[in-house]
């Protein structure tokens, strides 16, 4: 069953039967690995077992005294002793997560540049630095919306990504569904463990966190709307072209 606890990390290698009922040991696993593993795992059990996806969805903006039924699922990742900001990250982001539609609930990809696994050494800066913020995840809404069926104006995903940088761990929790579900619905892909990390650290990181998703959200859409200024130019060029000489 998808449901029962996540592996060790010895079962990630190991045949799927030696697995079952294990509880994971991640405590001395990277952040990012941990969070990745953590994300993928829910993905994969939101797209194989409707009761675990509807049992996550339900916790969608509760407190953690009225979530009974997301702790199977979730208590089992949770480090030792974890700080009460990261033990409520983990529960909304496995509430967003299956909140999603679940037609655009992704394969994980485990490519050569996702993070570690647990018990593996931590990503070097140039593996890191391709994780993207949710300021990137509103400017591909924006940019990318004209070549799909629904799009984000500008205007909305500035207000949006600047009312949730203004917010506190509480406001942050209360707005971010709202947010991230827009995007899903968009179809606009959302680096999971990066908001898993993002949201752990808010109380004491928020300002370098917003300075990050503004920058990412400004940067990626300024360049977008540059490169479509150029392609304006060459297509009027290429329309128009100068006149040939003429002689006397």
């Amino acid at each position: 069953m998808t449901t029962t606890p996540p592996p060790t990390a010895d079962d990630i290698t190991s045949p799927p039967d030696t697995a079952a009922g294990k509880i994971p040991q991640q405590n001395s696993t990277p952040r990012a690995g941990r969070s990745r593993t953590y994300t993928n795992w829910v993905e994969r059990i939101c797209r194989e077992d409707a009761g675990a996806r509807s049992a996550l969805r339900s916790g969608l903006r509760k407190d953690l005294d009225s979530v009974q039924r997301m702790h199977r699922l979730v208590a089992p990742w949770l480090p030792d002793s974890c700080p009460a900001d990261v033990e409520r990250a983990y529960y909304t982001v496995a509430a967003m997560i299956a909140a999603q539609p679940r037609s655009t609930l992704a394969a994980p990809d485990h490519t050569a540049t996702d993070p570690v696994q647990p018990d593996e050494q931590d990503p070097s800066p140039s593996t890191r630095w391709q994780r993207t913020s949710l300021g990137t995840a509103f400017a591909t809404a924006v940019t990318e919306g004209p070549g799909r069926e629904k799009e984000m104006r500008a205007g909305t995903a500035e207000s949006r990504l600047n009312l949730l940088t203004r917010q506190s761990v509480n406001g942050l929790h209360r707005h971010l569904p709202a947010s991230v579900g827009y995007l899903r619905s968009l179809g606009v892909d959302v680096d999971w463990a990066q908001l898993l990390d993002d949201i752990s650290l808010w109380r004491h990181r928020s300002g370098r966190i917003s300075r990050t998703w503004l920058q990412d959200f400004y940067r990626l859409r300024d360049k977008a709307a540059a490169q479509q200024a150029d392609d304006a130019d060459e297509q009027e060029l290429s329309a128009d072209p100068a006149p040939a000489p003429t002689f006397p």
